[in-house]
């Protein structure tokens, strides 16, 4: 291979606007006379196209002008963000968001969901998604919180492996997997402000034992790339970063993938990070870091990676190591027998009925009845109103990092599904869009003539820092902000108004963050939290309303009462209380606490045992314990409960969480069923990272808490 060669197949390109118009002939030439090596041609930037038939010849189209209009003849990567379902393109099937996939608690339908993703994925031609993201949620003000699983590392971590598993199916060979990349390495989740890709500075203690468990495990469970955050960490933006990309995740944690930029990152390092001099500077310190492909790089950043070689400030080893490992994953992916898909197929793939089952199944497992005073579930005859901004809207449904436009999607939004699930007479008016009031009086006036009000509340399709939203009628800047997690001022205001009328209020929060909604739940009957719970979302909502479906979803992440109490999570670490514990506040008192959620029936917890296992840190994988429940339904309903499985070290080295989610199972109990729950605790999830001695599980007595009830027993480590 020419240098040009090497230095194409490490650089990718774009369809779609992002700094300029790049169309279909200019990728087309750009890939002919260029060699670029992988297209982002589908996703949120202005992509060429949301049609899928048009997704396919595209595909087809590129990869043919690489294989026969290219001196070597080497097809194209082609990658895509589909975080929660291919939900750039229409008609796909679209699952909740992060923060609601992880409500679920289900490992199991996470790694299904993943799979109908890579199927339909590759239905469209490309083979690499941007995904799943890893981040442990710790801030939630960012603007990227609902793409996580929440705040626990080790709940997200279960998950993202889940993910992995999905996507990738039987391995890279798979003709319906994708290569899975985990997002964005190695702590992106608490950005100084809340504001996205703003500084993180942690020790390494908290890097350690707060953000990398969950990589460590997505890692383990095969993902093929990883893509490094935007921000900075201890001054050290990750882009640029040995320490990160070759000593930590090559050298410590042993991947062997490819390191994918995000989008613009490498830009970031001359631009905005400003530790580079100029752009030929920021693509060296990244190249010397450890990043193999430039995702959106086009021809300039290859003229970069020319230019170090030939004058000789850029090793061409380094760029040779990272064409290894691109035509590594081209050839396990199968792309050089043939790299085109069956246009034929796409339309049978997307949004195909079991597909959709399965996402209503996830939504559905997502609902999370925060609040009910025996409002909920409603009676089949009952009148009911539907009011709100986003109970006829499903771009708020689907939320972000999919169309943002409503040309046709599939789906039901919430209005439409509670008009088909009751024989009662339904009325409705928005009463505000997402800042503004509109026709509240209408909605009072309905509501007060109804048995009970539905109000759909909550943010709507946002990417990022709240932004770019024009196309889904916010302006940036309005509400949502970082600023305020409460709802806007014609929200709250459409809200007090109903409830002025007497008629019993069930708010429905359709929101990707943990809104702040005090009033609400001091004041209104029942809330549910929806999430952004995607195409199917609609339905599951209703059927959560009417009592069809049992609300089994628990908080993956900690609902405030106030700006003033962040942080707030339920894992802090312990903590002295100087002026005595009778004058100190509950340091962990939020609105509804991590892991929260209720059902329609009633369940009781007995007989907690522990038993200690054969496990430590460094032997052969297996259980540190093992946590028995007796599960019982005391209710009348059917109904799923998730045992929840939290640990304090009575005594260690270091200073230790007062307590965090170690394990948890799911079961699903008849009325008068009882049932014994085993949830086996992993090593690492009782040990922790000690930065003078390594992973370590200390000898010594731990607790186990499960409800309100305590166990302990004496864990023999490996100290």
């Amino acid at each position: 291979m020419t240098l040009a060669e090497k230095a194409g197949q490490v650089t990718g390109s774009w369809g779609g606007s992002f700094r300029e118009d790049l169309d279909v002939e200019d990728l087309v030439e750009t890939v002919a006379r260029d060699g670029i090596g992988a297209v982002a041609p589908f996703g949120w930037a202005g992509s060429l196209t949301s049609d899928p038939a048009e997704a396919v010849r595209i595909a087809n189209r590129l990869q043919r002008v690489a294989v026969e209009e290219s001196r070597l003849g080497i097809p194209l990567l082609l990658n895509v963000d589909a975080v929660h379902g291919h939900a750039y393109i229409t008609g796909a099937t679209s699952f909740p968001n992060g923060l609601g996939a992880a409500a679920t608690w289900d490992p199991e339908l996470l790694e299904d969901s993943a799979e109908i993703t890579a199927r339909e994925i590759r239905a469209t031609g490309a083979h690499q998604n941007y995904g799943p993201t890893v981040d442990v949620g710790r801030e939630p003000r960012w603007g990227r919180v609902f793409e996580t699983f929440g705040e626990s590392p080790h709940l997200v971590g279960e998950l993202a492996a889940a993910k992995v598993r999905g996507y990738r199916g039987d391995g890279v060979g798979d003709p319906e997997g994708v290569l899975a990349t985990l997002k964005h390495f190695p702590a992106y989740g608490e950005p100084e402000r809340g504001e996205d890709a703003s500084p993180v500075d942690i020790s390494e203690y908290k890097l350690r034992n707060t953000f990398l468990p969950a990589f460590e495990r997505a890692l383990a469970a095969g993902a093929d790339s990883v893509m490094p955050s935007y921000n900075s960490i201890n001054g050290e933006p990750s882009h640029g970063s040995a320490a990160a990309l070759t000593e930590l995740l090559r050298d410590d944690l042993g991947f062997e993938g490819h390191v994918v930029s995000d989008w613009d990152g490498i830009r970031h390092l001359h631009e905005d990070h400003r530790t580079a001099r100029d752009h030929a500077d920021g693509v060296r310190q990244a190249r010397e870091a450890g990043v193999d492909v430039a995702s959106v790089g086009h021809v300039d950043h290859a003229d970069r990676v020319v230019e170090l070689v030939e004058s000789g400030r850029l090793e061409e080893s380094v760029v040779d190591a990272s064409v290894e490992r691109v035509l590594r994953a081209k050839f396990e992916l199968g792309l050089f027998e043939d790299p085109s898909v069956d246009e034929g197929e796409v339309m049978e793939t997307l949004g195909s009925e079991d597909h959709r089952e399965t996402a209503r199944e996830v939504a559905s497992e997502s609902m999370t009845l925060l609040k009910n005073e025996g409002v909920l579930p409603l009676e089949d005859d009952e009148d009911v109103f539907v009011g709100g901004p986003n109970a006829d809207d499903m771009v708020h449904q689907l939320g972000g990092w999919s169309v943002s436009r409503d040309d046709g999607l599939p789906g039901t939004t919430i209005l439409e599904a509670i008009t088909e699930s009751t024989d009662g007479t339904v009325t409705h008016a928005a009463g505000t869009t997402l800042n503004e009031p509109v026709d509240v009086d209408a909605a009072v006036e309905k509501a007060a003539d109804a048995d009970v009000a539905v109000l759909a509340l909550g943010e709507g399709w946002y990417l990022h820092e709240f932004g770019p939203q024009a196309e889904a009628g916010v302006a940036t800047g309005e509400w949502p902000t970082r600023s305020d997690l409460r709802l806007s001022d014609a929200q709250r205001e459409l809200v007090r108004r109903v409830h002025e009328t007497g008629t019993p209020v069930v708010g429905v929060l359709v929101t990707g963050r943990p809104l702040i909604v005090d009033w609400m739940a001091e004041h209104v009957p029942a809330i549910l939290m929806a999430y952004f719970p995607g195409t199917e979302g609609g339905v599951a909502v209703s059927e959560t309303l009417f009592g069809e479906n049992d609300p089994s979803g628990r908080l993956p992440i900690t609902m405030p009462k106030s700006h003033g109490d962040l942080p707030q999570h339920h894992d802090a670490l312990a903590h002295p209380t100087p002026i005595g514990d009778h004058e100190h506040p509950d340091s962990y008192d939020p609105l509804y606490p991590f892991g929260h959620g209720l059902s329609y029936t009633e369940f009781d917890v007995d007989d907690v045992a522990v038993t200690d296992g054969s496990g430590t840190s460094s032997d052969d994988g297996g259980p540190a314990a093992t946590v028995s429940v007796t599960l019982s339904n005391v209710g009348d309903r059917p109904g799923t409960e998730t045992v929840q499985v939290y640990a304090t070290q009575t005594n260690a080295s270091r200073v230790r969480p007062e307590r965090s989610l170690v394990g948890f199972e799911r079961a699903d109990l008849d009325p008068g069923e009882s049932t014994t729950v085993d949830v086996g605790i992993d090593p690492s999830a009782l040990g922790y990272f000690d930065p003078d001695r390594g992973h370590v599980l200390e000898t010594g007595e731990y607790r186990f808490h499960v409800g309100e009830r305590t166990e302990s027993t004496r864990i023999s480590g490996d100290d």
